[in-house]
């Protein structure tokens, strides 16, 4: 019997340590698919949730919280529907993998945009985990 996908975004899950936060801004890889910026980094060892996820909107294009808010909401939803495969792959071999998506945009995006967006994100990011998977072997 296949094992029930449940989409969730646990605690566990989300990025709060202000240590790897820090280093993932110092030593993360950047990439765009406007209008987000994804910063992106390997942990040496895997501890806990194979893969952990911030999200965050700027202040200087949202000066209301209720917009910024808005944004992280649908962030946060596109990406919990559309993460199992990247979780599985990362659970597979082993690595921890630490994202932080950024909504650079200067309007409130459709929902069907931000869904588009995660989607190419986490495409690129399983391109990555298989070049680096091919690299290790």
């Amino acid at each position: 019997m296949q094992k029930k996908i449940r989409y969730t975004l646990g605690k566990e899950e989300r990025l709060k340590s202000r240590k790897v936060i820090d280093q993932l801004f110092k030593e993360g890889k950047p990439f765009t698919a406007f209008p987000l910026r994804v910063i992106w980094k390997f942990l040496p060892e895997p501890n806990g949730n194979p893969l952990q996820a911030g999200f965050t909107v700027s202040t200087k294009y949202f000066k209301k919280a209720v917009d910024r808010n808005r944004i992280r909401r649908l962030m946060k939803e596109a990406y919990r529907l559309q993460k199992h495969t990247l979780q599985t792959s990362l659970g597979e071999r082993n690595l921890q993998l630490v994202i932080f998506i950024i909504y650079v945009g200067k309007e409130v995006p459709e929902y069907d945009l931000v869904v588009e967006k995660i989607a190419f994100v986490i495409s690129k990011l399983q391109k990555i985990i298989n070049e680096n998977n091919s690299a290790n072997n």
